[in-house]
Parts: structure tokens; sequence; C-alpha cells
């Protein structure tokens, strides 16, 4: 668990409170606060903050503070990394529902095309960092877990290294991936602020932090990023309903990103690709990796319209690839 100093405290504040939504400020959620050092600082600029941690220890001081405001701060026991889980069953908190933690904080479901009804802050864990991005892009398409509740925007401290693969253009051998074309497609992507790992200590008890080495990527800051849902997601031919079967035909693509996309249209047994690249504007030698993120788009309307994807065979990938997500 990462803890940041007060300066770094402040900064945050700013970047926070400079955001979309409507005026007031949609309400903070804020999880593994820990200690509560931002806490205090956001509620000292008068934000109104839900402070969401899951560890017992920090639980005590958050809700003496808590109870000396007048309605300010509300502390909820959960863990964000553990909503809407997979079981069956009661479940065992931390872990809990969204629908259960939308309700404690009174935030109700809007439209899609609506404001922000919530805007969400917290540094991903390392170790988790990569799954955690699928999982809240698979919410993000199916609107389901928090996103059924509007376009939630996410305010995150994310690796240098994962902040490169999110905003990499077309041709980047290395950076452009799969993950790269989804969140491009799915949100307005903005950095907020770059801060050196030093900036940033551990409750662990030696107190050292590890930085992450990447040999391909720069990754020498943490780098705080705004993830905000576009408005249009949904309009066309890509809705919540047929979305994994965008996001597999996405990473089916960038499999192989040296691939021709004739060749990976015609694996598909799709007769007539080359006379659907043309309609598309989309040169019949192109490589998979250098498409842009709206081609993609694009071509998967296309082929909804050809009922591409009516095959049994592409949906029981379709599942298989998910399953391996969740």
């Amino acid at each position: 668990r990462f803890i940041a100093c007060p300066q770094l405290a402040r900064t945050v504040q700013r970047c926070l409170q400079g955001g979309a939504g409507p005026d007031p400020q949609p309400i903070l959620l804020e999880f593994a606060p820990g200690p509560g050092i931002l806490t205090r600082t956001l509620l000292n600029a008068g934000v109104k903050v839900v402070a969401l941690e899951s560890n017992s220890s920090f639980l005590p001081n958050l809700q003496s503070l808590e109870n000396s405001l007048d309605g300010q701060l509300k502390v909820i026991y959960g863990d964000f990394f553990r909503l809407d889980p997979l079981v069956t069953g009661t479940l065992k908190p931390p872990a809990m529902c969204s629908d259960k933690l939308f309700e404690a904080m009174g935030v109700a479901a809007v439209p899609w095309r609506a404001d922000i009804p919530l805007k969400v802050f917290g540094i991903l864990p390392q170790k988790k960092e990569r799954i955690t991005l699928w999982r809240l892009l698979f919410a993000l398409y199916e609107c389901s877990s928090i996103y059924r509740y509007g376009r939630v925007e996410l305010n995150i401290f994310v690796s240098e290294k994962e902040y490169k693969v999110l905003t990499a253009k077309p041709g980047d051998v290395r950076a452009y991936q799969a993950l790269t074309i989804l969140w491009q497609v799915g949100c307005d992507i903005q950095l907020l602020h770059m801060e050196p790992w030093s900036s940033f200590v551990t409750n662990q008890k030696n107190g050292g932090l590890a930085v992450p080495k990447s040999t391909w990527l720069p990754n020498d800051h943490l780098c705080l990023v705004r993830l905000t849902p576009q408005q249009n997601l949904f309009t066309g031919g890509l809705q919540p309903s047929n979305s994994s079967t965008f996001i597999f035909m996405v990473k089916q693509c960038l499999a192989r990103p040296k691939f021709r996309l004739t060749d990976r249209l015609n694996s598909w047994s799709l007769d007539n690709a080359g006379k659907l690249l043309r309609e598309l504007e989309i040169p019949k030698n192109a490589e998979t990796r250098n498409l842009y993120p709206e081609d993609y788009r694009r071509l998967f309307e296309a082929l909804q319209n050809s009922d591409m994807f009516s095959e049994t065979w592409f949906h029981d990938e379709v599942l298989e690839s998910i399953r391996k997500i969740n």
C-alpha cells in the first residue's frame, strides 16, 4: 500500500478539484485512504469525501475524523478491488456489492449521457495493476458494477509504464496494445500529474519501496490519470450487450500486432474482407497495430452489420476470454 506525503496530497487535491462534472462537484470516493493524509487535505478544501477502507487498523482514526465533522466525511469498511466478486452466497466484508456501496453513499444512478455522478480516487496496487485495468474496462463496456450508475470518473495513480500503454499511438511496437485501443475508445484520458516514486512511502515494516523496473518503457514515476467515460460510447452499433464481442475482437487483432488485418479477417472466414476494408478506407495491407482506435470501432460496427459475429464459434471464444480475465 502506498501513502502520499502531505505536499503531494495538496497537489492531488488541486488536480481533483479541477475536473469535469456539475457544479457543485460530485462526491469523491477515495479508496484505500490509509492514515487519511489526502483525506484531511480534501476535507480542508471543502470536498465531500467517502473513504472506502479495507484495512481495519486504519478505521478507528478515520471514524474519529468522521465523527468530528458534520456529514462531510463518510467512512465505509470495504475493498474497492473486491466489488461485485463473481461468487455465490453472502459476501464476507470487506468484499461488497456496488449497489450496497452506492446506497450507503447516497449516490443514485443517472443516464449514461448525464453529468458525472461520482469521482473516484486511489492508487492502483502494482501487483494487480494490469488485471485491475482489465476488470474496470469490462465493467465500463458492460455498464456493470460502478458503471451501472453512470459515467463514473476515475482519477487513479498508475505506473508510468501503464500510462504509456494507455496513451500509446498506432505503430508503437511495444506500447500499442488491446488495452490501449479499448481505453481510448471508452474514455477521455488526461494526465493530471507525474510524481517520482520517491514521493511515496509504504506502510510495510521495512518502509522501503521497490520501484518496478521496465526494460522497454520508462517507469520513473507514478502518473495521476483521469479516465472519463465518453458520452457517445454507446451510440451506433456498440452497445453494452455486444461490447464483450468488441473487446474480444480487439484482443484477437492485437494478439499478433504484425499480422495484416486482411489475414485476420480471413481467419474468421470472412469472404469479403477486401471489399469491407475498401469501404472503411483501411489499406488492405495494414497491420493490426497500425489501425487507430476509432478504426477498430468502425470495423466492429461494420462486422455487426454483416452478421459476422452471429457465428457460434466466435461467441464461444468470447465467453472463454471473459472467463479467463475475470
